[in-house]
């Protein structure tokens, strides 16, 4: 079985790769495909086959996908304009005969009320509708999307969102890089979605546990969309990008990240890493 990972150079598809050698993937059986070679250089270190794939180009997709049983497409970076991509490669993957398509989605992709909703929905239409066996893994959010949280957290003892006391059921990226390995790797997993998420915690823990890794008090201090606006736009961001970020929080605020699913622990096997754990990892240095 040979196993295509897209967008192998970016952090997500990188841990995927590293997890399914962890696995005891052989290295010859995994092909890293990557829209900037060289950001997956060391994986053609360990033995892993490195080659160019961008979803804006076909022929590209058509190439990495040739011997490849099966695909994990992880989704774009690029919220709006993501679905032609992934598109590409759904349409490349029924070329090529790919026997399971597995996707990174978002929590509740079908029905919930967030920003990044639709592309995903979108892709697993596309998907259900190309016939390839498939896997969903709608993941919630990344504890590692406080990174610039923390390190403001760091300066001001502040955390501040416009999310009201909703909580989100985050987890480390490299949980769900593992679960992506799990169901790659196992058989009986296809036609099967799954919610992947972590113990939920309301943005009053997310300080707390920013408190413990940074060693000072940390309060959660709400916001007002108005307020973020005008926050986010005295920091130079631009309309569009104020607007989606006080519209992501409104989805949060809304309860879209607040699950309690076990799937992602039953997958992996072990506890989900600890918030103080993942935000460690990504703490300011000085």
């Amino acid at each position: 079985m040979t196993i295509l990972v897209t967008a192998a150079g970016g952090q997500l598809g990188h841990l995927v790769v590293d997890a399914l050698l962890a696995r005891g993937a052989s290295p010859d059986s995994i092909v890293a495909g990557a829209r900037t070679v060289a950001k997956a250089a060391d994986l053609a270190d360990k033995g892993v086959r490195v080659v160019p794939l961008d979803y804006s180009a076909p022929e590209s997709i058509d190439a990495a996908l040739e011997g490849v049983d099966s695909v994990l497409l992880i989704s774009g970076s690029e919220p709006g304009s993501r679905l032609a991509g992934h598109t590409n490669v759904i349409d490349a993957a029924v070329r090529a005969g790919v026997k399971k398509l597995v996707y990174t989605s978002v929590s509740h992709a079908d029905t919930v009320e967030l920003v990044l909703a639709p592309d995903h929905k979108a892709t697993e239409e596309a998907i259900a509708a190309s016939g390839i066996p498939a896997v969903l893994l709608r993941n919630n959010w990344y504890i590692e999307n406080y990174a610039g949280d923390l390190a403001g957290a760091a300066q001001t003892g502040v955390l501040s969102a416009a999310v009201g006391g909703a909580a989100v059921a985050a987890a480390a990226r490299v949980d769900f890089a593992e679960a992506a390995a799990v169901v790659l790797l196992e058989d009986g997993h296809t036609g099967r979605t799954y919610e992947l998420a972590g113990p939920r915690a309301t943005y009053a823990d997310i300080a707390a546990a920013m408190g413990e890794v940074l060693g000072r008090e940390v309060a959660y201090v709400p916001a007002t969309p108005e307020e973020l606006s005008a926050r986010l736009a005295s920091f130079g961001l631009d309309e569009g990008t104020v607007g989606f970020v006080v519209a992501l929080d409104s989805g949060i605020a809304g309860g879209a990240l607040d699950v309690s699913e076990t799937d992602l622990t039953d997958l992996i096997g072990r506890p989900t890493t600890s918030w103080v754990d993942a935000l460690r990892a990504v703490a300011p240095t000085s």
